[in-house]
């Protein structure tokens, strides 16, 4: 076995072990957006690749230095056949840490039960939840708690209408999801970015913009099919909607959707373990799983914890949800980029 930098890999034969964020279209479109330097490589055996691997580089002078596999996505950017191949990968790229003067090398994948070689740490901090869609809404329906079954069933008489897209709601969706993350104190990108991930992905994405009776925003998603799954990449409602269900209408319109698609698999996207979004994701019925979310620390370097729940963040958190759009919006896209 030999590893090899590439400028552009093939993932065939390793699909098993990827989401959407993991093909090389989505390094593609991060980097037209924000410019990062991309780092490629393969192992490869008897010209047959065992394993790949896609590091994005990240400059921030906040947030640090660092190497990722799936910039903005939940996992992927890294897939292997055999534990042989995989080591010898991580092995070989711990060289790149020290060329980029890098704080850390953060890898994702699906498999967070799996055992870090040496060197590398696993940090527990997010899951994914995996609905297995039967052939009618019902029977899902079925399967929910009998309080999770009412709400669904109050949702869908609320009168919220869902519009779904490509392109035609740019401006809707990227409302929706600005006012969300406003409104939960978390940065956000430009509406470039949501435009250049729908010129990138094409008909694999599709956009989902929530309105309440009125007519007016009231959240949205924006999520991809790669073979028989759907993915959820962002899913967010407005405050004032939610005590009428509004999330429930928007994931129940989108099991629905996806069922009629033929599809097997609802992956609702990652959260933080222990979160109210993993609470929410719960009463779904999924099945949970743990992230492999691996690190590989420079000297002297520290665990990473660029999420809410750091107590680092709460002070900022709660400033930034006062703040006002024309404020929180130039100045998000500069901090955001740094979050990947």
């Amino acid at each position: 076995m030999k590893v090899q930098k590439v400028d552009s890999l093939d993932f065939s034969g390793l699909e098993n072990q990827l989401s959407f964020s993991g093909l090389d279209t989505w390094t593609n479109f991060v980097r037209s957006v924000y410019d990062f330097k991309v780092h490629r490589y393969v192992v490869l055996e008897n010209s047959i690749p065992l394993a790949a691997l896609s590091l994005t580089e990240v400059k921030h002078p906040i947030f640090g230095p660092y190497l990722t596999t799936d910039p903005f996505g939940s996992y992927g950017g890294f897939a292997f056949k055999n534990d042989a191949a995989r080591d010898l990968l991580l092995y070989e790229i711990q060289s790149l840490a020290e060329q980029t003067k890098t704080e850390y090398i953060s890898i994702h994948h699906g498999d967070g039960e799996s055992i870090p070689p040496d060197n590398w740490i696993q940090h527990p901090t997010y899951s994914t939840y995996l609905i297995d869609l039967p052939s009618t809404p019902d029977e899902l329906l079925k399967t929910f708690g009998a309080d999770h079954r009412n709400h669904v069933r109050k949702s869908i008489k609320k009168g919220f209408k869902i519009r779904f897209g490509h392109i035609d709601l740019l401006d809707d969706i990227y409302e929706a999801l600005a006012q969300c993350m406003h409104e939960l104190g978390s940065p956000y990108h430009t509406k470039k970015y949501l435009q250049k991930m729908a010129e990138s992905l094409g008909t694999t994405l599709e956009f989902a913009v929530l309105y309440d009776p009125q007519g007016s925003i009231a959240g949205g998603g924006v999520f991809i099919y790669q073979g028989d799954t759907i993915f959820n990449l962002h899913a967010n409602i407005l405050r004032r909607v939610r005590s009428a269900y509004a999330g429930e209408f928007l994931y129940w319109t989108m099991i629905e959707r996806a069922i009629q698609k033929g599809l097997k698999t609802f992956d609702l996207g990652r959260s933080l373990i222990g979160s109210g979004n993993e609470t929410f994701k719960m009463k779904w019925n999924p099945r949970k799983k743990l992230l492999a979310y691996w690190y590989l620390l420079a000297p002297g370097q520290t665990l990473p914890a660029l999420n809410q729940k750091n107590p680092k963040f709460q002070l900022a958190i709660a400033i930034w949800k006062r703040l006002p759009s024309f404020i929180v919006r130039p100045l998000g896209t500069y901090l955001v980029r740094g979050l990947a």
